[in-house]
């Protein structure tokens, strides 16, 4: 019975979203066909921000920057010498699409996401025993709880004996990009194409989402124009489907890619971020911290996030996708905190005013405040006895390290979203806040 409300919660969702999506616009596959457009005013945006946004976004060296609107572009801005024909890397954002495409095997009957990755890999693709290389799935790739030590010299490095067994699969999430890049490997072999091929057959001719696979270094990377990465932004804002056209029917695994896929990390979904949840976990720290990943953005939002701050994001209740590429150098692999800033910034153009609570409360008695916070803030806790306070970047650099300090001055520290970490006895507290 649980079963039966789950599958018709999960159709009357996608109806509705399907009756809402049949005012989407969807350009032309052939590129050098024109894009319809709206300007912001038509919408009643401030445009007296959209300058702002634009020098927020040329300091941090972005190349290229879109806002769609139910499918149609109300900003397309590109810096320097970059421009709309121009060719830039997706980086991690760019497992989004494999994500897409491995829900196409599936429901091709390439594969099954519950296979062992040996079946595909081979034996011995891990340095871990036959028994521990076997309980790795292809679900375990795509919600980087494989199980793998992502502690090694070189997390990217793909071969057996750079993969080493840390945890049972499933009990561990790490953000590990070594059995993600696997998965390319996995669709070639299962399906007995090459990776740009099944692409292009797949999702590019039935889109205009043309781009290539290359491999630098250890990692597989798909190159486009920014607008492409906006087509894609679309597809997934209308459930797979381009204009009447359906490209993956699973509707089951759709709505997993998109949610909760493991109570490890609640923000990630297979290979996509997600906002609006209780907590999330970051790249290289096996840390739980509060709160969503992007306080400013709504709920439902949510992302491809690459290295330098490749993003696609995606607002279904707002009908809004937000892409932006280029070469934020200070970002690290996954830039949350570059991400809620854009949205920050895109709020005041569309004259919202989405902020997180004014104050931060977490359990036992632990209370950081203001927060937002301009100066200073100030520590309340459960006990009298010492304490140290760390506070660090998103990225997971210490920037402050202090003691027995129940106010704390930040004057000191850029405008950004930070973590503060408080270790008193035994007990340690944790809490994000804003630093404006």
């Amino acid at each position: 019975m649980r079963t039966f409300l789950l599958l018709i919660s999960i159709s009357l969702t996608f109806l509705g979203q399907d009756l809402f999506a049949q005012n989407l616009y969807f350009p032309p596959i052939n590129n050098n066909t024109p894009w319809d457009t709206l300007s912001p005013s038509s919408l009643g945006w401030c445009a007296d921000e959209i300058d702002s946004l634009y020098s927020f976004l040329e300091q941090e060296n972005t190349k290229g920057f879109i806002v769609l609107k139910d499918g149609k572009i109300v900003l397309e801005k590109y810096f320097g010498t970059f421009t709309q024909d121009s060719l830039w890397y997706w980086a991690s954002a760019g497992k989004t699409l494999t994500a897409f495409l491995i829900g196409k095997a599936q429901e091709e009957n390439y594969l099954s996401i519950n296979d062992p990755s040996s079946n595909y890999l081979g034996e011995g693709w891990t340095s871990c025993s036959n028994e521990q290389e076997e309980k790795i799935k292809i679900w375990n790739q795509l919600t980087m709880t494989s199980g793998l030590d992502d502690d090694v010299p070189d997390n990217h490095c793909t071969i057996d004996t750079c993969l080493v067994c840390l945890a049972d699969p499933g009990n561990r999430w790490a953000y590990h990009n070594a059995p993600y890049t696997l998965l390319e490997q996995v669709i070639e072999v299962s399906t007995g194409q090459g990776i740009n091929n099944y692409t292009i057959s797949k999702l590019s001719a039935k889109t205009g989402i043309y781009g290539g696979w290359f491999t630098i270094d250890n990692d597989n990377v798909f190159f486009s124009p920014v607008r492409n990465m906006a087509r894609f932004g679309l597809l997934m804002q209308n459930n797979c489907i381009w204009n009447q056209d359906t490209l993956l029917h699973d509707t089951a695994y759709i709505h997993q890619m998109t949610n909760t896929s493991q109570s490890l990390n609640l923000s990630y979904g297979y290979l996509w971020w997600l906002n609006g949840k209780d907590s999330y976990r970051l790249p290289t720290l096996q840390i739980v911290f509060p709160g969503p990943i992007a306080p400013h953005a709504p709920d439902d939002m949510f992302a491809g996030i690459g290295k330098n701050g490749q993003i696609v994001s995606i607002a279904k209740s707002e009908g809004l996708v937000v892409v932006r590429m280029g070469n934020q150098t200070n970002s690290g692999e996954v830039s949350t905190l570059f991400l809620d800033q854009i949205w920050q910034h895109l709020n005041a153009v569309m004259c919202n005013s989405t902020s997180i609570s004014e104050t931060s409360i977490d359990h036992k008695g632990f209370l950081v405040y203001p927060n937002p916070a301009h100066s200073s803030i100030n520590i309340d806790l459960p006990s009298s006895s010492d304490f140290q306070v760390e506070i660090s970047d998103l990225i997971g650099e210490r920037v402050m390290l202090v003691k027995n300090q129940k106010q704390i001055d930040l004057t000191e520290l850029k405008s950004g979203l930070y973590v503060v970490t408080v270790r008193q006895g035994q007990n340690i507290f944790t809490t994000k806040i804003i630093k404006e």
